[in-house]
């Protein structure tokens, strides 16, 4: 079920699907009047905001401070790669670090959820299309991804795509090219940004995404993090069992999720 949060409640406004059927709709029905009291933020399952079919877009290096912390060229079209929507969870969600791993590293990012069909949009297009923000972890296993050129793996280990809590709509966000972003691991800070500093902005990247292939509601294009990351340091950080890491972009709140030992298969 998508629902619109009030306060400390979520009213409901249509099955996932059906509300990313006709997103115009959906939006209509939550900010209309809210039909009863709803139900306590506290008594809900919550599960990742948008449909199991989503396709999840990643822009590598799109922070002027990332690519100079990794000493490589801004690129001159954005850096893409998938994640799959199995590896999404939500906030309180336990990471396991994968066999061969001996940590995770962390990676806060500001996530954009389409909210139309694009084609060969032009970049004004692609911003009108936008549903809204949300926050993401981009959870990344590097002796995985790092193993070969192609990034897949790594870059999908289970449960390592923490996204949410809240999607803030693009009317209510105002500017999302004007919001601090960071990251805590274990209450320390490791990543302090403001997501002015991106190399493309998302509405650029959804625009040349669409030029190749079709963006429907629900998907999702991670925008990329800022400097700080744990591989690049001296010497290299990881996450181990027991760290706790937390994300938080200014007006849409923190995901906060511990990492755990990979469970006996």
């Amino acid at each position: 079920m998508m629902a619109a949060v009030r306060g400390d409640r979520a009213h409901v406004i249509a099955p996932l699907d059906e509300f990313y059927a006709d997103v115009s709709a959906g939006l209509e029905r939550a900010s209309g009047p809210s039909q009863g009291d709803g139900v306590a933020l506290t008594e809900l399952e919550v599960v990742p905001p948008v449909p199991t079919t989503a396709r999840v877009l990643c822009a590598g290096v799109n922070y002027r401070s990332h690519a100079a912390e990794a000493d490589v060229e801004p690129a001159a079209a954005p850096n893409l790669f998938a994640r799959w929507a199995s590896t999404l969870v939500t906030d309180g969600v336990d990471i396991p670090i994968p066999s061969g791993e001996n940590g995770l590293d962390w990676e806060v990012e500001l996530a954009v959820i389409i909210g139309a069909p694009l084609v060969d949009a032009d970049p004004e297009t692609a911003h009108l299309a936008i549903l809204g923000y949300t926050c993401f972890n981009d959870v990344s296993a590097r002796t995985f991804q790092f193993a070969t050129r192609q990034w897949a793996l790594g870059k999908n280990a289970d449960r390592s795509g923490p996204i949410g809590p809240v999607i803030v709509t693009a009317e209510e966000i105002g500017d999302p090219y004007a919001l601090n972003l960071c990251t805590r691991v274990n209450g320390v800070t490791t990543q302090s940004a403001n997501t002015s500093e991106m190399i493309f902005r998302a509405d650029d990247i959804a625009a040349y995404a669409s030029r190749c292939l079709t963006l429907l509601p629900g998907d999702v294009i991670a925008t990329g993090t800022p400097e700080g990351v744990g591989i690049l340091r001296d010497p290299p950080v990881v996450m181990g069992a027991g760290d706790v890491v937390e994300v938080e972009i200014e007006r849409i709140g923190v995901l906060r999720n511990r990492i755990v030992a990979r469970e006996p298969a």
